[in-house]
């Protein structure tokens, strides 16, 4: 791996939610049952996911949750050191200057940890943005001072809790109720901002179809292979200069190119800082 990163001219990031997990992130464990014990109580899940598609019976529970979660997993925790050992790894080769970055994370680390926002895109969505539910129009909005206001505001009533029904977010123009920015069907939102870092990511993708191209795979699962591991492995494919990269527990390659592939068996977090070791970074 050392090598690759040394000798390649360009780097594309493919990071999944295993970067986060690696990172520390907070949507299972030890925070995450501290913070959300009184709704854990009520409703019996045990991590973000099964509490993000849980069927509560109000909106104003439903909100209980998100308002806590969008504010303990986009302003409150993270990014810690496997977010800036990546950094500096890219930093210290000569292909890190010619590096982009592609996730479907939508926890905000990669701009909190100071990468570049021009070469990045996030496919999914935002914790930070809310959209219409309808939606009315193809905008977003910043969820902070609506999740502060039903921070504020939330109250428990026996085993139940809510945020007051005035806190709700409602859509400034049409006036349902906002959602989550994140991509769960066909009513996601991509604003201007999704398009501007689609183009850019097209217009280096079409600039990089040759040459020594290091497609580095980060905490990428199979749950959506279409973003970043099947194009990545075409990619390299296409280009016989071309490398891929994978660092994961259960890293994988296509058999076409096994031949100019990397795979390393293992969580991000030891792999990225002995990178940063070893190339002095």
């Amino acid at each position: 791996m050392v090598r690759a990163l040394g000798t390649a001219d360009a780097v594309l990031v493919g990071a999944g939610s295993g970067l986060s997990v690696a990172d520390g992130d907070a949507h299972t464990g030890d925070v995450f049952e501290e913070r959300f014990a009184d709704l854990i109580a009520r409703h019996g899940y045990h991590g973000a996911y099964p509490g993000g598609f849980h069927p509560y019976e109000t909106e104003e529970e439903r909100w209980a949750f998100w308002a806590r979660n969008i504010a303990l997993q986009r302003y409150e925790t993270g990014p810690g050191r496997v977010y800036a050992d990546l950094l500096a790894v890219l930093r210290s080769v000569p292909a890190g200057r010619d590096a982009f970055v592609l996730t479907t994370n939508v926890d905000h680390r990669f701009q909190r940890a100071g990468f570049d926002e021009e070469r990045l895109f996030c496919t999914q969505g935002d914790y930070g943005l809310l959209q219409c539910s309808v939606p009315c129009a193809q905008v977003t909005y910043d969820a902070l001072p609506y999740v502060e206001a039903m921070l504020a505001g939330q109250e428990r009533t026996g085993d139940t809790v809510r945020v007051p029904t005035e806190t709700l977010p409602t859509c400034p123009r049409c006036g349902a109720l906002l959602t989550t920015n994140l991509r769960a069907d066909d009513r996601f939102v991509q604003d201007e901002g999704w398009y501007a870092a689609a183009e850019r990511y097209r217009d280096w993708a079409a600039a990089h179809m040759t040459g020594r191209v290091l497609h580095l795979e980060l905490g990428v699962g199979m749950n959506t292979p279409l973003i970043i591991k099947y194009p990545f492995w075409r990619c390299t494919y296409d280009n016989p200069a071309a490398t891929f990269a994978s660092i994961d527990p259960q890293a994988v390659t296509a058999r076409e190119i096994v031949d100019r592939s990397i795979l390393i068996r293992s969580g991000a977090a030891p792999v990225i800082a002995a990178l940063r070791e070893r190339l002095g970074g």
